[in-house]
């Protein structure tokens, strides 16, 4: 018996899995913050890296205190996402942009990005499962900064071991403005689920007041990142 025409037959009845390319420009909007290693990531809409109003998972809470992608990694690998990790290869300074391409992005996924913001406690800047549109075109949207809501917003400088998931402190404080001597702009978190960041309050003491970062250069408004994305 030929089964030829029959397994033809069947071939063109399947469903064809339609992929795209998509290109993702992102830009520092600030005027003195910094981005860690970013995480893209272009996965079903089932899922959630983050969500607001929701209490942050251990990956999120280490990623959003200590700049480490590596478990939203795992967490994005097991979901079979199409990601691009640390796309700057370091850290992103204000007005600097990165890109990556994420290719065989099948078709009703979403787009999710996270990258940690120094200087600042448990603060990120990242979009929640941006639908990717299925139409060919360039598209742009703005992202705010999130507070992780695991760590109060002391603002005072810890270098290495404030990075740590669960130990007050900023890890790092980069450029120029970095203080000393603080004794803490906050000593609570009243929400402690995702939520949108306040922004540092700062202060003018590089050797004391409440805070070590510099309110001139440190403080921000959101949108904190613009996102250019192209789809093929």
């Amino acid at each position: 018996m030929n089964l030829k025409p029959l397994a033809l037959a069947t071939l063109l009845a399947a469903p064809m899995i339609q992929a795209q390319t998509v290109t993702i420009e992102m830009t520092n909007l600030t005027q003195g913050i910094y981005f860690t290693p970013l995480l893209m990531t272009a996965h079903s809409s089932d899922y959630h890296l983050f969500q607001s109003g929701q209490a942050a998972s251990p990956e999120l809470q280490t990623m959003a205190e200590g700049g480490d992608i590596s478990g939203l990694m795992t967490i994005a690998n097991s979901i079979n996402a199409v990601s691009a990790a640390n796309p700057a290869e370091g850290l992103l300074a204000p007005a600097a942009s990165t890109s990556a391409v994420l290719e065989n992005v099948e078709m009703g996924s979403v787009l999710s990005i996270t990258a940690m913001i120094l200087p600042s406690n448990d603060g990120f800047v990242g979009v929640d499962s941006w639908p990717i549109p299925e139409a060919a075109g360039t598209y742009t949207i703005n992202l705010n900064a999130y507070d992780a809501g695991t760590e109060v917003n002391d603002e005072l400088l810890v270098a290495g071991a404030g990075g740590a998931p669960g130990t007050p402190g900023m890890p790092a404080i980069p450029g120029t403005g970095g203080g000393t001597g603080g004794t803490g702009a906050a000593t609570t978190e009243p929400n402690q689920m995702v939520h949108i960041h306040r922004g540092n309050l700062g202060d003018t003491n590089a050797t004391g007041g409440m805070s070590d970062v510099d309110s001139r250069i440190h403080r921000w408004l959101n949108p904190v990142a613009r996102v250019t994305i192209t789809v093929e």
